[in-house]
C-alpha cells in the first residue's frame, strides 16, 4: 500500500506502537536474562543480607569492652576463634574476649561492632586495640539492604547486569519475562560491496547493515546480518519470507525511495500483497497463509528520512521496517521508530532515548514543513550543542562524531546562535 501525503513523525510512531504486539513471557533461567523485561513484579523470600556479618576484616567484640580503647593506652583481649567468610558455625563473643573475623563472615551472637585490623595489632592470641569501636561499627545487619517481602523489580523493568546481579543475591534462579527480541537486518543494492572487498568505480561498502545491527545489539537485542541482497525482487521476497519465520522485528534498508524501478524492497513487497489479495479473494478461505507484503510505504515529514514502511508479514506477522538507504536516514529512523518498537515488543516502558534543551553554537537551517535532526556534538557541562558541517544524509563520517541529534521543528526554518533548541543524546 502507498501514500502519497506527508505523515508527521508523530502521527507515524503512534501508528507504530499500536501495531506492536508485546512478546509473550516466559520462564527464563537467569543465567539468560540479560537483556529480557520482567513480565511480574519480584519480591525477595529472604533478607538481604541474610544474616548479619562483618563489614570488614578485624576482630568480633562487644563494644563496650573497647569504649576506652586508645593509641596510649590500648585495650588487650583474649582471641578465642577465628571465623572466615561460608563458616557457618554460630560462635559466641563473650565478655572480655573478641573473636578475629574475615569481611562477609556471619557475626557471633553477643557481638555488636568489629574492630578493623588496622585499629589492632593483627594478634593471634591476644590482639591490642588502639581505638573504640561503637556498637553497629562495620557490621552489616540482616536486612538492612532489603527486608523480607520487599519489592525487589517491577514489571517492565529491564535486566541489566544489576538487576541480574541482585536477582542472583536474592536466590532467584528463574524469572518471569519477556526475552531479548530477535532481530534480522537485510540490506538491498546492486552497489553495495562487502567492507574489505576491491572496489570498482560505482560500487560502495555496505555499511547500514553493520551500523544497525550494532545499534539494535546496544539495544540488548539477539541480531541476525542478513547477507546483502542485489535488486531483485524474487530474492528479496524469498529472504524476507524466510527471515519472518525466526525472527521478532525485521529491518530492511534501501530500496524504498518515492519513485524509481530500483526500489526493489517497496515493489517486490507491494507485488507479494497484491498476489495475496488475489489468492485470498479467489480462495474465500480463512486458512491461506498470510501474504508477504502488508506493509505501508508513506512519507514522514522529516529530514533525514522521509520515505518509510512499516508493517507486519509472515504467518506470524512478523513487525517489519522499511528504512531509507542512506545511512544517516536509516541510523535516525532507527532511533525514531524502530527504537521504540523493541521497547514495545519488550512492553518496557522506560524512555530510552535521552532529551534535554541546550543552546547552539552555530545557526543550523531546515526545511520547511519538515522536523530536522541535526548532527551535533553537545558538551553537557555547559549545556552547549554545536553543529557539525556535513549534514548531508550519506555524510556518515560526520555521524560518527556527533553524540547529540538536535530537533528543529516543522514550522522552523532557521535558528541562530544560542537558541535554546531540544536535543536527542545519542548512546
Amino acid at each position: 500500500m502507498h501514500t502519497t501525503a506527508m505523515q508527521s513523525v508523530d502521527s507515524y510512531l503512534s501508528d507504530i506502537i499500536a501495531a506492536i504486539e508485546p512478546l509473550r513471557p516466559a520462564e527464563i533461567a537467569l543465567a539468560d536474562a540479560d537483556g529480557a523485561v520482567l513480565a511480574e513484579d519480584v519480591t525477595t523470600a529472604w533478607p538481604l543480607p541474610g544474616f548479619d556479618n562483618s563489614a570488614m576484616d578485624g576482630y568480633a567484640v562487644r563494644a563496650a569492652d573497647v569504649a576506652r580503647a586508645s593509641q596510649d593506652d590500648p585495650v588487650a583481649l583474649p582471641v578465642d576463634a577465628e571465623v572466615a567468610a561460608g563458616d557457618t558455625r554460630q560462635l559466641t563473643v563473650r565478655a572480655g574476649r573478641a573473636i578475629k573475623i574475615m569481611t562477609g563472615a556471619l557475626l557471633p551472637d553477643e557481638a555488636d561492632a568489629v574492630v578493623p585490623v588496622e585499629w589492632t595489632d593483627g594478634g593471634a592470641a591476644t590482639v591490642l586495640i588502639s581505638r573504640p569501636a561503637a556498637a553497629g561499627h562495620a557490621v552489616r545487619r540482616a536486612g538492612d539492604d532489603a527486608k523480607a517481602g520487599d519489592l525487589l523489580l517491577s514489571a517492565g523493568t529491564k535486566l541489566g547486569p544489576a538487576q541480574v546481579g541482585v536477582l542472583a543475591a536474592a536466590g532467584i534462579g528463574v524469572v518471569f519475562a519477556r526475552r531479548r527480541p530477535r532481530v534480522t537486518i537485510i540490506s538491498t543494492g546492486n552497489e553495495l560491496a562487502p567492507p574489505g572487498s576491491p572496489l570498482v568505480p560505482g560500487l560502495i561498502w555496505e555499511s547500514n547493515s553493520y551500523l544497525l545491527a550494532a545499534a539494535a545489539r546496544q539495544l540488548g537485542c539477539d541480531v541476525t546480518r542478513h547477507p546483502t541482497i542485489r535488486d531483485d525482487a524474487d530474492e528479496v521476497l524469498a529472504a524476507i519470507d524466510a527471515a519472518a519465520q525466526a525472527a521478532d522485528l525485521l529491518i530492511t534498508s534501501g530500496g524504498v525511495s518515492m519513485g524509481g524501478e530500483h526500489d526493489v524492497v517497496k515493489a517486490a513487497l507491494s507485488r507479494s500483497a497484491q498476489s495475496g489479495a488475489a489468492q485470498s479473494k479467489a480462495t474465500q478461505s480463512s486458512a491461506v497463509r498470510p501474504g508477504l507484503g502488508s506493509v505501508t510505504f508513506r512519507k514522514v515529514a522529516m529530514q533525514p528520512g522521509m520515505p518509510q514502511g512499516f508493517g507486519r508479514v509472515g504467518p506470524s506477522e512478523t513487525p517489519i521496517f522499511t528504512l531509507p538507504g542512506n545511512p544517516v536516514s536509516a541510523f535516525v529512523s532507527f532511533r525514531l521508530f524502530v527504537e521504540p518498537a523493541l521497547m514495545a515488543l519488550q512492553d518496557h516502558k522506560a524512555q530510552r532515548v535521552a532529551r534535554c534543551r541546550a543552546r547552539l553554537a552555530g545557526p543550523v537551517s531546515s526545511p520547511p514543513d519538515k522536523r530536522s535532526f541535526l548532527r551535533g556534538i553537545f558538551n553537557d557541562e555547559a549545556c552547549i550543542v554545536t553543529p557539525l558541517t556535513g549534514q548531508a544524509s550519506h555524510h556518515i563520517a560526520s555521524l560518527a562524531k556527533a553524540n547529540a541529534l538536535i530537533v528543529v521543528p516543522e514550522q522552523v526554518t532557521g535558528l541562530p546562535a544560542g537558541e535554546l533548541v531540544e536535543i536527542m543524546e545519542l548512546p
